[in-house]
């Protein structure tokens, strides 16, 4: 359910993903293969981040 809100929203939820971890750099290419993809979401979040993946769940989730 998550991930076809997030799909639907993209452009809101792209904005809040870039606030949250504003100190991380996403690229273009990085954003679209993750596009609509929940888990692809957390997994690149937490590779760049390394914060837990649960955590990451739980703000995308609030957000979306």
């Amino acid at each position: 359910m998550a991930t076809e809100r997030m799909n639907q929203s993209w452009d809101r939820v792209r904005e809040q993903i870039e606030a949250v971890w504003n100190e991380v750099d996403f690229g273009d290419k990085e954003m679209k293969k993750a596009r609509g993809n929940l888990r692809k979401m957390v997994d690149l979040i937490a590779e760049k981040t390394g914060e837990p993946r649960q955590e990451i769940f739980q703000k995308i989730v609030a957000f979306v």
